[in-house]
């Protein structure tokens, strides 16, 4: 509740929340803190709970560390989620990555970390971001979850391929959310994804 009520009072870069904690865990907080805000988010959890893990990510975590873990593992992987939150937000040198991307409905504003589909705002986490601006880069063209996993990626920090699955999932939640027969994001199973443009 602390952190809460500190959230609310200034906006942090990025938060690290442990899934176990008393009172409020740390689901509960990232469910009220997704109410507001697409902070990235980085969920300690158990050594031996995956369900944690994928739950963790479907509700919009961006990342987790498994306890017990090395400080400097943790603090690559906070490098890392900030460089890849600055790589969109504007905070590097401009390139083509940041120019405004339409395809069809979509509309991406790199440098404003905006997403609109059909001119409604959509909300989404620093990696949901990057997977569709992946897909959309190139509509039709399928891209596999490994080539996802590197764009989302520090080439630091392994992931599985449902971790992939998760954030597909809660991005096409989000976009359904504005527009209920979105259907732009396609899966090719045992393949990957791709965008189709609508």
């Amino acid at each position: 509740q602390a952190a809460l009520d500190a959230f609310n009072k200034k906006l942090p870069d990025m938060a690290v929340l442990d899934i176990k904690m008393r009172r409020m865990d740390g689901m509960d907080l990232l469910q009220r803190l997704r109410q507001k805000t697409s902070i990235p988010v980085i969920f300690l959890t158990s050594k031996d709970d995956e369900i944690d893990e994928v739950l963790g990510l479907r509700m919009g975590a961006d990342d987790y560390v498994k306890k017990p873990f090395s400080q400097r593992l943790l603090v690559e992987r906070i490098r890392a989620l900030l460089r890849r939150q600055e790589a969109i937000s504007g905070d590097v040198e401009p390139g083509e990555d940041s120019k405004v991307m339409v395809r069809g409905n979509l509309t991406m504003d790199p440098l404003r970390h905006a997403v609109t589909w059909k001119g409604k705002d959509v909300t989404l986490t620093v990696t949901e971001f990057l997977l569709l601006q992946a897909l959309a880069q190139r509509p039709g063209f399928v891209k596999n979850r490994d080539q996802l996993m590197d764009v989302a990626y520090d080439d630091q920090v392994y992931v599985d391929d449902r971790t992939i699955d998760s954030h597909i999932k809660r991005l096409r939640k989000k976009m359904r959310q504005v527009d209920d027969e979105f259907s732009a994001i396609e899966t090719l199973y045992g393949i990957g994804y791709r965008y189709n443009e609508e």
